[in-house]
């Protein structure tokens, strides 16, 4: 019987190079997926920790609005000062929900003089202007009470928006809009307000805290790379019996083991075939296959 010393032909360790290649980027593209979930999972701890949790007065978590600590987004701050409804802006393209709309931001002075931003909730797209809501609810005048939830500033847009919108949460162009300085690092996600305007945006809903599915998929990569090796390893041991099948029949007929079968692949079919002596006659079985073979069966 013969061993296994195939495997250290060119042919096997090509197979065993690919394998290892394969099993390598298996490895990778799961680590790249338990690195996802673990940036979901941070956020939603994130989430869990500050959403709900205890409201902090403006003064204790001004410097976040100049530059936000990602660790305090939706941090609830308690704010109070007066709207400045005649600087309200609308941003675009605000989808909620699978329906597109938008968002209304309106600057918040506050007692200290400090101006922040204020998101006060969503608008659906309007029937009567394309491009603008119907109608856009104002927040009572005079002196509010705001809780609002640390958002952080957005990037710039490469497009723009028609005058009173913004195409992006960009803080630093509502900014160059207005007479007055306004933080520019975050602003706050309207969660209530006192006194309540009659008619208000609607309110944002909770984030989610979903994980997703990227440990499952970390993991079937995994497996594929570990299948990898079982798949080598399964045709070797397949190469392995055939090998030992052609050496009995080789013995059994004394005809070289090449004679039979030929110098083919390495995972060629094999055929039980029975070799007779020269000058025997065929069976009737052997007569009937070789009859079957001529026509094509």
């Amino acid at each position: 019987m013969k061993t296994y010393k195939f495997l250290l032909t060119s042919r096997w360790l090509g197979y065993f190079a690919m394998a290892v290649v394969f099993a390598i980027a298996c490895v990778a593209l799961g680590n790249w997926q338990m690195n996802r979930r673990n940036a979901v999972v941070e956020n939603i701890h994130k989430i869990q920790q500050n959403y709900a949790g205890a409201v902090v007065d403006y003064a204790n978590i001004a410097a976040n609005f100049d530059q936000l600590d990602p660790a305090k987004e939706w941090t609830q701050v308690r704010l109070k000062g007066t709207y400045q409804n005649s600087d309200q802006r609308i941003v675009r393209n605000r989808p909620l929900n699978g329906a597109p709309g938008y968002e209304v931001l309106v600057p918040l002075t506050l007692e200290n003089g400090d101006t922040v931003i204020v998101d006060r909730g969503w608008l659906p797209i309007g029937n009567n202007e394309a491009g603008h809501p119907d109608t856009v609810p104002q927040p009572v005048p005079g002196v509010v009470e705001v809780i609002a939830r640390l958002k952080p500033a957005e990037p710039k847009l490469d497009r723009g928006a028609p005058e009173g919108q913004l195409a992006s949460i960009d803080l630093k162009e509502y900014a160059g809009q207005v007479g007055y300085p306004i933080k520019t690092g975050s602003y706050g996600q309207l969660a209530s307000e006192s006194p309540a305007a009659a008619i208000n945006p609607v309110a944002f809903p909770a984030p989610s805290i979903d994980e997703g599915s990227h440990l499952s998929y970390a993991l079937q990569w995994i497996a594929f790379g570990i299948l990898a090796f079982i798949g080598f390893g399964y045709a070797a041991r397949m190469q392995r019996r055939n090998d030992d099948f052609d050496a009995l029949e080789a013995a059994e007929s004394g005809v070289p083991v090449e004679e039979l079968y030929g110098r083919g692949s390495a995972f060629h079919p094999r055929r039980h075939v029975k070799v007779r002596k020269p000058g025997a006659k065929p069976s009737a079985e052997e007569a009937e296959d070789a009859l079957l073979d001529a026509q094509g069966f």
